[in-house]
């Protein structure tokens, strides 16, 4: 019996995978196969990347050189995001923060808001997930991600929210099985936004994909209630959703962006407006940790904004993107259990018929039917992983993967999708 407490991506007492090597968009398994990585949104450039390794290679060199004390290579991560990432976006946005997950930048973020407003309550959106940290985890809405426990009797124990939250509605966002009555009525946010010290919003969790339309209302009514509005990038920032940040969809500007495993692993980063720099001026800021901005960490990210340059990555997930939505839409249509497909670049959801996600009964005795597809898509040579939820799979492979290759990993999961159709049968 392993003593590491574990999680899983996948719900139910499968025994997760035992990865001992990766290259490229391949993860090496310990039975000798060789499987496509096709859930990974912490690996951009997929595994072992070259230009990645020798920057880690050259930083391991250096001193450990914590937050307190100013290091090279952390001013120089910090140029190079702005410079590269943020390159158009230079009127607005001011400076950044380093941290360590996307959890972290977003507790960061928030309770710097709660500071500049005075303010305790905060805002998101329906089926958001912020992370599992602080603030963060209040803000995981999501009824299966909240940092408590979850049981095999049903229920789970979860932990009391720091902060009053309140939830805006979202738009259905699907290409395939869009619900019937699509609009969103944002009438009541403005009350529900009043007295909130921000509204924080990301992009893809829990299957919800919006346009630009939907961004720009809520930044309308964030500002025009006094509440800082943060855009939740950690997933789809730095190329993800074929443009460096998906806020940049729509005609608004955040007065923050929090960023994470979109950096390319080991790092994460709050990067505040110029608004929010003028307003700090005359303080500081007493949010420290002393590993934030390893030297290590700093040289992986200024490795990887060059390679998504370089290899000009953002073209590549945006002719993707439009491969994936065909493929996606033509094995819906075929596969009776599929109800939903949704998403957007390099992120892409597929929801199957079976309990509403409001009504999820956490770890559960019988392995849910997504996991089964999972398991099923792995005999054909991909992973693709569940987020723990019973009816949902979702696909972010690394952004370097190639047409081909793709084709192999949405072929795995038309293979998997049969065991879900038989799933359906049966319970018919």
């Amino acid at each position: 019996m392993s003593r590491l407490l574990r999680t899983g991506l996948n719900a139910g007492d499968s025994a997760p995978l035992a990865v001992v090597g990766g290259e490229g968009v391949y993860f090496h398994l310990a039975d000798g196969r060789r499987v496509i990585d096709g859930s990974n949104t912490g690996g951009g450039l997929g595994h072992c990347h070259p230009a990645m390794i020798e920057a880690i290679r050259r930083a391991a060199d250096t001193p450990v050189v914590n937050e307190g004390w100013t290091w090279i290579g952390r001013e120089q991560a910090a140029d190079d995001l702005i410079d590269i990432a943020f390159a158009g976006e230079h009127d607005w946005v001011g400076a950044v923060r380093f941290c360590i997950s996307g959890s972290e930048a977003n507790d960061m973020a928030l309770s710097l808001c709660q500071s500049l407003s005075g303010r305790t309550a905060l805002a998101t959106r329906e089926r958001a997930y912020h992370g599992l940290v602080g603030l963060s985890r209040s803000m995981t809405v999501q009824p299966q991600w909240h940092g408590g426990l979850a049981v095999h009797a049903g229920g789970s124990l979860r932990p009391a929210a720091m902060a009053p939250v309140r939830v805006l509605p979202v738009p259905d966002g699907a290409i395939y099985g869009a619900s019937a009555n699509a609009a969103v009525d944002l009438a009541d946010a403005a009350c529900l936004l009043s007295d909130t010290a921000a509204t924080i919003i990301d992009y893809t969790q829990g299957g919800i994909y919006y346009d630009g339309a939907y961004q720009d209302e809520v930044a309308r009514l964030a500002r025009a209630a006094g509440s800082i509005w943060i855009a939740d990038e950690v997933v789809t920032g730095a190329g993800r959703a074929g443009r460096w940040f998906a806020f940049q969809g729509a005609r608004s500007r955040p007065d923050i962006v929090t960023l994470g495993k979109s950096l390319g692993g080991g790092a994460a980063a709050v990067a505040v407006s110029k608004a929010i720099v003028e307003r700090l001026k005359g303080t500081s800021w007493q949010n420290y940790g002393t590993l934030r901005g390893h030297p290590i960490s700093m040289a992986a990210v200024s490795a990887y904004l060059r390679v998504v340059v370089q290899d000009d990555l953002l073209s590549r997930v945006r002719e993707l993107e439009s491969f994936f939505a065909q493929r996606l839409i033509e094995i819906a249509r075929r596969h009776p259990s599929v109800s939903r497909v949704a998403g957007q670049g390099l992120h892409w959801t597929v929801e199957l018929h079976g309990p509403d996600w409001r009504l999820w009964a956490a770890d559960t005795a019988e392995v849910p039917v997504a996991s089964l597809v999972s398991l099923r898509a792995l005999e054909a040579g991909a992973v693709i992983g569940t987020s723990g939820e019973q009816t949902s799979l979702f696909l972010a492979p690394p952004l370097v993967i190639s047409k081909t290759e793709a084709a192999l990993l949405l072929d795995a999961l038309d293979h998997g999708l049969d065991v879900a159709d038989q799933h359906a049968r049966v319970r018919q």
